[in-house]
């Protein structure tokens, strides 16, 4: 068969309702990601879905424990066509962010695909069991139409706490890097620029929490009786986190801005829409780092977010002066950032500034990271792409958000190729999560087409750099 017919087929199953009826089942597995009672929905899913579709694949499967006690299983399938052949590590997650059943909209259920014209409703259509089943079901179209063959090796790699911030897996990927070796990883995750623009990136922002902390007393003082001599931690934590970053948005320690963007970035940056969907936010163009575009803000720029902020009782405030005040601040970065002297700056900043008094306590860190946009394997995949979809995909350096990319860069020292099969307003997180229907079969069918030509190598052939074939 040829690679308009794997194309065709993939087609066929989407249209078929094939694809509908799998992803269906895998979003009835209430895999929500940290909540210890799930745990058994987490291995449920991996040993009822992902083995016997591996198993489909040819590739044998074993579920394995997570090396951190926090986190829960991961799978790794395999399936060996040659020793000198490409061999391909794709990833996915079967867990979810939490479900929040009582915040759908009437009607929806996010255990259940409710489909309104082209939206798919449910919890982990576009993150990630919908992109990871896209992925699966594109290896299985090409192992049908090649008579029993990929035409390269195959690693997967599903983990089940993703959405806890992946603890344990690159500790795994050190243990296991033999099993996980390979020439490159393919995986999706995230959305594209726009809901009709395929997209590429190759790695992520790093994430980096902290809390600000201001203890001042075990309980509240009359506002009244006290206001004037005792010091109030909310107005203390306020001005602390204003000394962090303006009013503007602009981070004003220099040890949290990142270096200067790369050229390389600022060109692949330069035709990057950001908010043109329908359904997107309203963009504040007065809002982040001067002299940058929408962007670079975005992809290629360090912020810094106050997540929630809280002092005595929001919803019911009282006459009184609070005793404590605390923050919850997050850090997006670019690669170049020195993440490891994070605590170190902020306690330095606050002491240099008279806030001495406000504690600043570390969280969970994901690293930054970011393949060369000059790797040949990425001009492979974007031709590739191109060459499916009729038009240039959009290429990002990195995503705005974070993935656990690291683990396959630092760990596994792999070229990482991301191909996300979701666009900007899905609702990723919130209540009504939904897939896109359309972009979900064209999805299909440029990773059924990615998968072929990646399959097209010959001989012992490893090189990126031979032409895509009929």
């Amino acid at each position: 068969m040829t690679r308009s017919a794997a194309v065709a087929g993939a087609a066929e199953y989407f249209d078929s309702g094939a694809f509908l009826t799998d992803l269906s089942r895998r979003v009835s597995f209430r895999t929500e990601s940290g909540v210890p009672e799930r745990r058994q929905d987490l291995a449920a899913y991996l040993e009822r879905e992902i083995v016997p579709a591996a198993g489909r694949l040819g590739a044998a499967a074993r579920v394995l424990e997570n090396p951190d006690a926090s986190g829960g299983p991961l799978l790794v399938a395999s399936r060996r066509e040659g020793a000198g052949l490409v061999t391909v590590l794709t990833y996915g997650h079967a867990d979810v962010v939490v479900a929040e059943e009582r915040r759908w909209r009437a009607g929806l259920d996010p255990w259940r695909v409710t489909v309104e014209k082209d939206r798919w409703y449910g919890r982990g259509t576009a993150d990630n069991k919908g992109q990871h089943s896209i992925n699966l079901a594109a290896l299985d179209q090409v192992l049908r139409a090649r008579g029993g063959r990929l035409g390269f090796n195959l690693t997967i790699l599903i983990e089940t706490s993703e959405e806890s911030g992946s603890p344990g897996l690159r500790e795994f990927c050190a243990r296991h890097r033999d099993d996980l070796a390979a020439d490159l990883l393919i995986a999706s995750d995230g959305p594209r620029v726009a809901a009709g623009r395929p997209t590429v990136f190759l790695g992520s922002r790093g994430s980096a929490t902290f809390t600000l902390r201001v203890p001042l007393r075990e309980r509240a003082y009359h506002s009244g009786n006290w206001g004037g001599v005792l010091a109030n931690p909310a107005t203390v934590l306020a001005s602390a986190i204003a000394s962090l970053v303006d009013g503007r948005g602009k981070i004003l320690v220099p040890a949290l801005r990142p270096p200067p963007i790369p050229a390389a970035v600022r060109v692949a940056l330069e035709a990057i829409p950001v908010g043109t969907d329908p359904g997107d936010p309203d963009i504040d163009h007065d809002w982040g780092e001067p002299g940058l575009t929408t962007a670079e803000r975005v992809i290629g720029w360090n912020t810094l977010e106050v997540l929630s902020l809280a002092a005595g009782n929001p919803d019911n405030p009282v006459n009184a002066i609070p005793g404590t005040a605390h923050a919850h601040c997050q850090l997006r970065f670019v690669p170049g950032t020195d993440i490891t002297g994070l605590t170190a700056a902020l306690r330095a900043h606050l002491d240099q500034n008279g806030f001495g008094i406000v504690a600043a306590e570390p969280g969970h860190v994901m690293g930054a990271s970011r393949t060369d946009p000059a790797d040949p394997w990425v001009r492979f995949a974007l031709t590739s792409l191109e060459r499916t979809a009729g038009s240039p995909p959009a290429l990002l350096p990195n995503l705005g958000g974070s993935l656990p990319n690291d683990a396959f860069t630092d760990e596994l020292g792999l070229p990482t190729i991301w191909i996300p099969h979701s666009y900007p307003a899905c609702a990723q997180h919130a209540p009504d999560e939904h897939l896109l229907a359309p972009l979900a079969r064209q999805a299909l069918q440029l990773m059924t087409a990615l998968f072929w030509d990646l399959g097209e190598h010959h001989g012992c052939e490893r090189s990126p750099e031979i032409a895509v074939n009929d």
